[in-house]
């Protein structure tokens, strides 16, 4: 099992709860905070002490307070953290439930866990960091088939920045401008309506407002 844990939370109640969740696991050391400002000064200090931390378990999203942070949420925290200690394990325990959010942080941090808030947190987060432990991403069952589910879509980067123009509240006739100035192809507006339509198609959707409120739900815009 793990030999040296950290814990990244500002509710002080769900950081006792994951506490408890690594005392029951026997973990010898777990250390926490509350700021994401702290949690990578920690990680410089066991690094420098030559005595790293094996994980981080650690919240996505950080209430303001009167306290000034240079890091605003854990995809930044751990975004700078893997530039210091890449090997570092990392689970997510949060209550976000978009899974385009939840695909991203898997593809894009690199992340080995997550695990949602709510009902039985505290039996999956332990199975999150056996498995963790073992070499193996962790997803539980539910929000992996919505991931599933939202890979099945097959939105490529051009159907997400087309989207995202939109909920911009940039008209559809000016997009083409938008990707030619930025040496994005193709960039025809005959493309892009071709790809819009495609997109209302597949997903049973009859207009651009649905389509912008779609992918909101799912958290890819």
């Amino acid at each position: 099992m793990f030999k040296k844990v950290l814990i990244a939370e500002d509710h002080e109640i769900v950081n006792l709860s994951v506490q408890r969740t690594a005392d029951e696991l026997k973990i010898p050391v777990v250390d926490y905070v509350h700021y994401c400002d702290d949690a990578v000064e920690k990680i410089k200090k066991s690094l420098r002490e030559n005595s790293p931390y094996d994980l981080l378990i650690t919240d996505l999203y950080y209430d303001t307070d009167h306290r000034e942070q240079r890091i605003k949420d854990g995809r930044e925290m751990v975004n700078e953290i893997r530039k210091i200690h890449p090997s570092l394990k990392v689970i997510f325990f949060s209550a976000e439930n978009k899974s385009g959010i939840i695909d991203s942080l898997f593809n894009d941090y690199k992340i080995n866990g997550y695990v949602r808030k709510g009902r039985n947190d505290g039996k999956e987060l332990k199975k999150a960091i056996a498995s963790v432990f073992d070499g193996e991403n962790y997803l539980a069952l539910e929000a992996r088939q919505d991931v599933k589910k939202l890979n099945s879509y097959e939105f490529s980067s051009f159907d997400v920045t087309l989207v995202s123009l939109l909920s911009q509240g940039i008209l559809q006739k000016n997009i083409p401008t938008y990707l030619a100035n930025n040496n994005i192809k193709p960039n025809s507006l005959s493309s892009i309506e071709k790809r819009l339509n495609v997109l209302k198609e597949e997903l049973g959707i009859n207009n651009n407002e649905q389509l912008i409120a779609f992918c909101k739900d799912l958290g890819i815009i």
